[in-house]
């Protein structure tokens, strides 16, 4: 059975807030999260001119031991989880999970990344942890994808819209695995008609393969 580990790297971190505020990210705009200092130190300037005085920013929350708190809790709070969920995975999207280990590096800012190619993905110091459990699986589930699913789909309908379809069957969380987080997996505005879209047919018949080209020819013509 594959199993999340849950670290902090301080590095990672630093990337992820320089990241934010000098890519272009098509779906949200998260650097308007950002406060104006960390905004100042890192827009148009390169990672290592700016991580310096970025890190001398978040000191304190480096220091405070709550990061160290929040990884013991979300680590325990998953490990409970970890059997039922990859089993329901596996089940839902009908491809074995062959991934020994997926890496939750916890971040400070709000913005979670997955890195499909090294199999990690980033959580939020600041998430409650429900939120946290039901983002670890929302980032699997993307992983998950991109092994078994994505440059099929991609040949179909091209790179944006199979993102936009990654993103949107994340609604099938709330619909198969409500009970081991109690949150709810919102996704972004733009998806929302798929979204329903995807609920509709899921309920009418439970079966990824069939769903997956429902929701191909619904992209052809939409969006």
């Amino acid at each position: 059975m594959s199993k999340v580990i849950f670290k902090f790297d301080k590095e990672k971190d630093l990337f992820n807030i320089w990241e934010t505020c000098n890519k272009e990210i098509r779906l949200y705009d998260f650097k308007k999260r950002l406060t104006p200092n960390i905004i100042k130190i890192c827009e148009g300037k390169e990672f290592e001119e700016s991580k310096d005085n970025l890190e001398k920013i978040i000191k304190k929350v480096y220091e405070s031991g709550l990061i160290e708190i929040f990884i013991y809790a979300v680590q325990k709070s998953w490990n409970k989880i970890n059997d039922e969920f990859f089993k329901r995975l596996e089940k839902l999207m009908k491809k074995p999970i062959d991934k020994k280990f997926f890496t939750g590096y916890i971040t400070t800012i709000g913005r979670c990344p997955y890195d499909y190619g090294n199999n990690y993905f980033m959580v939020s110091l600041f998430f409650s942890l429900p939120q946290a459990l039901e983002t670890t699986a929302h980032e699997i589930m993307h992983i998950h994808f991109h092994e078994y699913y994505w440059k099929n789909v991609e040949k179909k309908i091209g790179k944006e819209k199979t993102g936009d379809l990654k993103e949107a069957l994340t609604v099938l969380l709330n619909l198969e695995f409500y009970d081991l987080w109690f949150s709810v997996d919102k996704g972004y505005e733009k998806h929302q008609e798929l979204r329903k879209f995807i609920e509709e047919e899921w309920k009418k018949e439970k079966d990824f393969d069939i769903l997956l080209e429902k929701c191909i020819n619904y992209l052809k013509v939409n969006q």
